[in-house]
């Protein structure tokens, strides 16, 4: 009991630290924490979050494990979880850890609030692994062009690697490394679409770009709608699945309000450029 108290007691001390942006400092009492208290689950995903902040990818993913092992329906590890698995380029895993996250906060009457939040992540994932595989695609259709994107990429991990160095050699601090990742992130992107671009000028028919657009995406499947109803609260959602989730609980997915299957409305703006974008790109948009 002595121990669980101390561990409670570090676990408070590195929330102090947490709020006040001491990631570094948070993270050394949740680890203290954990020494006293390694049986606690909680204390895992608290240092996650932390070591999350500190960029430190690897130690979030054994973080986030760890917890799970100790508690299986743990929403917030597989959240954190899916967040450093894509940050490390592993869209698949990263995909079907934030939709263990969903499924667990929508299902979940304590841990509602952060439904929204979930499903941006969920699409997030989908879609940078739908990008993977278009790139895939792409470059199949054009040798040279993935020959050119190839040095791109190799081109933005070699600044990567150095922005990284910078921060472990206390060069620059995180905030400002971040904003170093996200302007050059901005600037590679560029690079990558106008070099696609003239490839698609000269092969329209090979060379476009495929995706589809957010506002043709349930919500609750994350998958292209077909027959969308509209809330009174505003929301759309695909109706069978709408209905299937009110069966269970009479409230929206995402903002947790009350909700009865009398208040939806067809959306036939909505379902007509579902169908629409179906037609004119039938065949790879029923997989994505």
């Amino acid at each position: 009991m002595a121990n669980e108290h101390a561990a409670e007691q570090l676990k408070e001390r590195g929330n102090t630290h947490f709020h006040k942006g001491e990631y570094a400092s948070a993270e050394a009492c949740y680890s203290q924490a954990i020494q006293k208290n390694s049986k606690n689950p909680l204390l895992y995903t608290n240092r996650a979050n932390a070591r999350l902040k500190l960029e430190r990818w690897q130690d979030v993913i054994d973080d986030c494990i760890r917890s799970v092992e100790l508690m299986k329906e743990n929403m917030k590890a597989f959240f954190y979880l899916a967040q450093a698995q894509l940050a490390i380029n592993h869209p698949n895993e990263a995909l079907s850890s934030a939709l263990m996250a969903y499924d667990l906060c929508v299902n979940s009457t304590a841990q509602t609030s952060n439904a929204a939040t979930i499903s941006a992540l969920v699409l997030k994932c989908k879609k940078t692994k739908w990008e993977g595989r278009e790139r895939d695609r792409i470059r199949r259709r054009g040798e040279l062009l993935g020959e050119l994107e190839e040095k791109l990429e190799e081109s933005k991990k070699k600044e990567l690697f150095d922005i990284d160095e910078m921060v472990a050699n206390g060069e620059i601090g995180t905030v400002e490394a971040e904003e170093e990742r996200e302007s050059m992130n901005e600037t590679y992107t560029g690079k990558v679409t106008d070099l696609r671009t003239a490839f698609a000028v000269s092969d329209p028919k090979h060379m476009a770009k495929r995706e589809v657009p957010d506002y043709l995406i349930d919500p609750i499947t994350f998958e292209i709608m077909h027959d969308p109803v509209v809330t009174k609260h505003g929301h759309s959602y695909e109706r069978a699945t709408l209905i299937e989730h009110l069966k269970r609980s009479p409230t929206d997915p995402l903002t947790r309000e009350l909700l009865r299957i009398e208040d939806l409305r067809p959306n036939i703006a909505l379902r007509e450029a579902c169908t629409e974008f179906l037609e004119q790109n039938s065949g790879w948009a029923y997989d994505w």
